[in-house]
């Protein structure tokens, strides 16, 4: 028999060696170095924009080497919308935009399976529009329209 969908399937847990292949897979780096670099630099900035439970939560579900990356950054004081994400990355790593998206992409992709649908929801509730694209999903979020 076929498996029946699930409402909400929990990704088996993931050693950050094997989140590392993942990540290198998503983002077809040619070395494994290359997708750590991905890892910390896109992780780090993630850890200073998700708080609360949210952080809790994602801390979680991550590898512990993942996870420390994460809960080391103190989060800002100013959430950055999806893009500004994007450029803080590219400025504070020396590399292009395109490139900076090309590495959330692949390493938001992998957070976004290890997080699960419950706890990825719950996270772009909380942030500026613009993440869930960076996670690979849908940005289903109504803008709020100025008076």
């Amino acid at each position: 028999m076929y498996d029946q969908p699930r409402p909400n399937p929990a990704q088996p847990a993931m050693t950050f060696d094997q989140m590392l292949e993942r990540v290198r897979y998503e983002g077809a780096y040619p070395t494994r170095e290359r997708a750590a670099d991905a890892v910390r630099t896109v992780l780090a900035a993630l850890g200073r924009q998700v708080t609360g439970d949210e952080r809790v939560g994602l801390a979680q579900a991550l590898p512990v080497e993942a996870a420390l990356t994460l809960t080391a950054q103190i989060p800002d004081t100013e959430q950055l919308t999806g893009w500004s994400f994007v450029k803080d990355i590219a400025a504070r790593s020396g590399a292009t935009p395109a490139t900076a998206r090309w590495d959330t992409g692949a390493v938001l992709a992998v957070v976004a399976r290890l997080a699960g649908p419950d706890l990825l929801a719950r996270i772009l509730r909380r942030l500026p529009g613009g993440y869930a694209l960076l996670f690979g999903q849908a940005e289903l979020r109504q803008r709020q329209h100025a008076a």
